[in-house]
């Protein structure tokens, strides 16, 4: 009997069957959509409670796509190892641009727990990653700050002139209430990315509590936020209906150092506890890609669909809209997520952690928490590539690089027959590479024509 999974094949959320993670960011390269978010699987695995209590977690995991529908886990991102003067790494931001030595540098901001921010950087989208300050780059006592309890929870961008810009927040401001805390932030960044360029200036989000975002289009900045949990007893704009509590809210400017020219647009994704999920906390990223926006958000539908707890939360995707006005339009949670947007070529190499489903498997990692492999805990694990396209002229085999054992190829579900390739194989399919012995090693798969 074949491992069992709890995730259906033609559903895209969430993004991983089999690991736990939140707090989506997200960054295009090389025709590939790496995502990042924080790794609740660190606290599964070190925490001293069967509850997400968070204090464990100093590590990123790290994800890429190029069609939407099958993802490759690369891995966590250790930033722990990389920053060791932090107590906590959640809830990343991450931005890139080419430099003068012609490479693409990429900047990743995150939470240091509560306490503030700290920015890690690297060449490579993946592994290289290092800590350029040896410090915070935000924290409570930074000159001009004012009083942010809590400067967390970055969202960063990049405009047309290659300007990078940082939002943040958190807590209520002595002057402040739960209806206008008055600790939402914004900072032009300097130069380098990795101080402030300009003074500090407050976005009026009404209803603020975490999950600051960032996003801009053509001139247009595009803020978006998560509300507290606080019944909505005042509210600042007559005519306009407060947001559900803990939903996503956006607010739009042009000049986003003018704090009075930041105007509220209303909630664009409700906690998805009023979507037919869980309730749980509330972190969105919009990402462009290929034309497309795109929702990344957070729910618990796996620690639900396996009939555990605890607060372990599973990152999704689905469609998204931005209009003309920069108004995000409002974006719903399902287990549909994304369309394919191309279909997977057999004739190069896949490594195999690529996988839109999984069942019964582990990941084998080197030393640095990259993903080398996939390990079969049970006879019968398999993992699943959907949308595999052989075109008219077919592959005449399909043989996959294990140790250990083998594994057989299957179309369409992990009990179909194994195919023998005494036919050549053609068309699209949904490819099933299972692992008849428990302890099987499989790294990747490559078709021959």
């Amino acid at each position: 009997m074949n491992a069992a999974a709890w995730k259906k094949t033609e559903s895209g959320n969430p993004v991983s069957p089999d690991i736990y993670c939140a707090d989506p960011t997200a960054v295009v390269y090389g025709g590939r959509l790496y995502l990042y978010g924080t790794n609740d699987h660190q606290q599964l695995r070190e925490g001293k409670t069967g509850s997400n209590t968070y204090e464990a977690i100093r590590s990123m995991v790290i994800f890429s796509t190029a069609d939407l529908v099958n993802w490759q886990y690369h891995g966590e991102l250790r930033v722990g190892e990389i920053a060791p003067w932090i107590c906590a790494s959640w809830a990343p931001s991450v931005i890139a641009r080419q430099e003068a030595d012609g490479l693409t540098h990429f900047y990743l901001y995150f939470s240091n727990s509560g306490c503030g921010v700290g920015v890690i950087t690297s060449t490579d989208p993946v592994s290289g990653w290092h800590d350029p300050l040896g410090k915070p780059l935000i924290d409570s006592s930074t000159p001009g700050l004012g009083d942010v309890p809590t400067p967390f929870d970055p969202g960063a961008a990049a405009d047309a002139q290659g300007n990078g810009w940082l939002t943040f927040g958190g807590g209520i401001a002595a002057n402040g209430s739960q209806a206008m805390p008055h600790t939402a932030r914004i900072v032009r960044l300097g130069d380098d990315w990795l101080s402030a360029g300009s003074d500090f200036t407050e976005i009026p989000a009404p209803y603020f509590y975490e999950a600051s975002e960032l996003n801009i289009v053509g001139d247009t900045f595009i803020y978006t936020f998560n509300t507290n949990w606080e019944p909505r007893t005042e509210w600042p704009y007559p005519g306009v209906t407060p947001p559900p509590r803990c939903a996503m809210c956006c607010m739009t400017s042009k000049t986003p150092l003018d704090s009075a020219s930041w105007a509220y647009q209303g909630d664009y994704f409700a906690n998805p506890g009023d979507q037919g999920y869980p309730d749980s906390n509330n972190h969105t990223h919009l990402q462009e890609f290929r034309g497309q926006w795109y929702l990344f958000y957070h729910t618990l539908q796996r620690e639900a669909g396996i009939g555990a707890s605890g607060g372990y939360r599973s990152l999704c995707i689905t469609p998204a809209a931005i209009d003309a006005q920069g108004h995000v339009r409002r974006a719903f949670a399902s287990d549909a997520g994304a369309a394919q947007l191309q279909p997977a070529d057999p004739f190069v190499r896949h490594a195999a952690s690529e996988l839109c489903n999984s069942a019964g498997i582990s990941y084998v990692t080197d030393d640095s928490g990259l993903v080398t492999g996939v390990r079969a805990e049970e006879s019968g694990a398999w993992i699943c590539v959907r949308g595999v396209d052989f075109g008219a002229d077919g592959a005449s085999g399909l043989p996959a690089e294990t140790s250990g054992g083998s594994a057989e190829v299957r179309l369409g579900a992990p009990d179909a027959e194994p195919y023998d390739f005494t036919v050549r194989l053609t068309g699209v399919h949904d490819v099933f590479l299972v692992m008849p012995e428990a302890g099987t090693v499989l790294s990747g798969w490559q078709a021959v024509r």
